[in-house]
């Protein structure tokens, strides 16, 4: 359980909410008093919604997914789509706050603009909103503050003429080996597509966990050689990959993984409750709140659409 919450969440399982992290789990040990019983069982199973594309990924027993031209070209779709309907969408224009005008009605301020909004839906992190609520919301913005995010870095590599010792998805490490590494991806096994030409044999290494947050507690500068070090070391020992890379690129995402810490779900609970009760033109969204993978933001601005249109959610 160490190497899957810092896998998933890159977060420390002794402080993580099993409710609220791992659902089905807890649902299945709530129902049948046992976790391996109540899967077996199917306890915890929502039901899921249904199409052609997820039909054809069971059929076909998808274990993950990608895209022909990169995970990118998602966003950049989904511009495309609704530029060309009339959508306007903002660049480069941060939110500086949200204050309630005369008649529910939103004023979002943007620095040196402003505009209005009948209802928002909100996607940026927890923390990040409670600072733009205003003071009419602050019992709403005091519960958002407590969910806290962590630090990830992420360093993909590519060998030329390297072989893996092993095939797989990847693995996980558990703290107890290393606290820095908290798994390495083998990219090439699972989309050997998007190995380039000449082809070459792509990982990705996450780095985290109670190193990194060492590191950022005690100001040290987090420059792109140390994570490359520790990444190419990490491949060397686990992997036995000992000569130098082809490739590497580093990025550091600042808070960038939620943590739903115990009480996670009782803070979600609050801010539904006061929404109703105060009857705020708001809608919560992201990772935040309900599963921080990239399916489970896909699903919550679904269900958030599906909220603020009042449609059969099966539609």
């Amino acid at each position: 359980m160490d190497s899957l919450c810092r896998g998933v969440f890159a977060g420390n399982s002794r402080e993580l909410s099993i409710r609220s992290c791992f659902p089905s789990l807890f649902q299945a040990e709530q129902t049948h008093r046992s976790i391996l019983l109540g899967l077996l069982l199917g306890a915890g199973r929502s039901p899921q919604p249904d199409s052609a594309l997820i039909r054809q990924a069971r059929a076909e027993r998808w274990s993950q997914w990608s895209l022909r031209g990169g995970l990118e070209t998602l966003p950049q779709a989904l511009n495309t789509y609704l530029t060309s309907r009339g959508v306007s969408i903002l660049k480069g224009q941060p939110v500086c706050g949200l204050s309630l005008q005369a008649g529910g009605r939103w004023k979002v301020s943007l620095g040196h603009s402003s505009l209005e909004a009948d209802h928002i839906i909100s996607a940026v992190p927890a923390s990040v909103l409670s600072k733009l609520l205003p003071t009419e919301a602050a019992p709403l913005a005091r519960a958002l503050s407590t969910i806290t995010a962590v630090s990830v870095a992420v360093v993909n590599l590519q060998y030329q003429g390297a072989r893996l010792p092993v095939q797989g998805f990847g693995h996980l490490v558990p703290s107890s080996e290393d606290p820095g590494i908290l798994g390495i991806v083998y990219d090439s096994v699972a989309f050997p597509e998007h190995d380039g030409s000449p082809p070459g044999l792509r990982l990705t290494v996450m780095l985290g966990g109670s190193w990194l947050q060492m590191l950022e507690a005690k100001g040290c500068v987090l420059s792109q050689e140390l994570f490359q070090q520790k990444a190419e070391k990490a491949a060397a020992t686990q992997l036995g990959l000992k000569e130098p890379p082809s490739h590497c690129l580093v990025h550091l995402h600042k808070n960038s993984i939620p943590q739903y810490t115990l009480g996670h779900w009782q803070k979600l609970e609050s801010a539904t409750q006061f929404l109703a009760a105060q009857k705020l033109p708001l809608t919560l969204a992201g990772a935040s709140y309900e599963g921080v993978a990239v399916n489970d933001c896909i699903e919550s601005g679904r269900q958030a659409a599906v909220q603020v249109l009042g449609i059969d959610p099966n539609s």
